[in-house]
């Protein structure tokens, strides 16, 4: 509790990281970390929550989960490990895909021989290296079934690459991640007719492994979601009842809204910008789609 101001002038003032308000009363009411949540793809993640089950694995010493731009400029998990010889980034992300949603699952995995440190003996996040793309050197091997190599070119569209996918490539290491392997779960459903769970990509994230486990599952066909007869309205489906729902709690009314910014820089063209909108919605149903009592 400070009576008067705690700062003396001329002295130096740290950054610590956490996050407070001083309230009237003088006390300082500490809320958390500023450092440790990120916003990827639309979830907000906890990457303690990540580290936390990476050091939960056996043969894991240390673990840290930083966020990183891809080739494409898309933000991304990657995470850094110390770890018993024989512990590879495939087991690691094997053993974690049983344990957090598919987009909590990091990108990359690097193993380091140990984990820089500042001066102080924290970790060093700015130290830490940036992962390498493609598949780390691993020798290609051919597709060998027929089933290999239809995945193979599945995978290859999936991941904009020019180059050909090996059975044993890792799909994670080519810079897959979680929005793309709902792409490459939806692909191979419409070209394939196999209903190949979205976890499943992350238990089974190379070709020859994908194979395998797809043949143990039934065979269906692909089904497209029929489109509704346009009416004026439409009956709300469960989920969208349980949103409603939860929208008439008490306190609960903006559980599922999800706010972000983006600064532009330069001249702009409002005029421009706004159609760019407007198209958008007048293309989607969904964004011009409300609850009417």
């Amino acid at each position: 509790k400070f009576v008067d101001s705690p700062f003396a002038t001329g002295e130096r003032l740290y950054r610590t990281g956490d996050l407070a308000r001083w309230m009237p009363d003088g006390n300082v009411d500490f809320i958390g970390r500023i450092d440790n949540q990120v916003k990827i793809r639309g979830y907000r993640i906890e990457t303690g929550e990540v580290e936390a089950k990476l050091l939960s694995v056996g043969g894991v010493k240390e673990a840290v989960v930083v966020v990183r731009e891809d080739q494409e400029g898309q933000k991304a998990l990657c995470a850094y490990y110390t770890a018993e010889e024989g512990l590879t980034a495939a087991d690691l992300k094997r053993a974690i895909a049983s344990e957090l949603p598919g987009y909590m699952i990091p990108s990359y995995f690097v193993e380091l021989e140990r984990l820089p440190l500042t001066p102080n003996g924290k970790i060093d996040r700015k130290a830490l290296p940036a992962p390498e793309g493609g598949a780390g050197g691993r020798e290609y091997v051919a597709p060998r079934t027929e089933l290999e190599a239809k995945l193979a070119a599945i995978w290859q569209d999936v991941l904009v690459r020019e180059k050909a996918v090996g059975v044993t490539d890792n799909f994670f290491d080519l810079g897959g991640h979680s929005l793309r392997a709902t792409t490459l779960v939806s692909k191979m459903h419409k070209e394939l007719g196999v209903e190949f769970p979205l976890r499943d990509v992350f238990r089974y994230s190379t070709v020859e492994e994908m194979a395998a486990a797809m043949e143990r599952l039934e065979i269906g066909s692909f089904t497209a979601i029929p489109v509704a007869e346009s009416s004026e309205y439409y009956p709300l489906s469960s989920a969208q009842k349980r949103l409603y729902i939860l929208n008439q709690l008490e306190g609960a009314e903006l559980s599922y809204n999800i706010p972000g910014a983006m600064l532009l820089e330069g001249e702009l063209d409002r005029q421009r910008f706004e159609e760019a909108f407007r198209g958008l919605v007048a293309r989607h149903e969904t964004l011009r789609t409300g609850f009417e009592m």
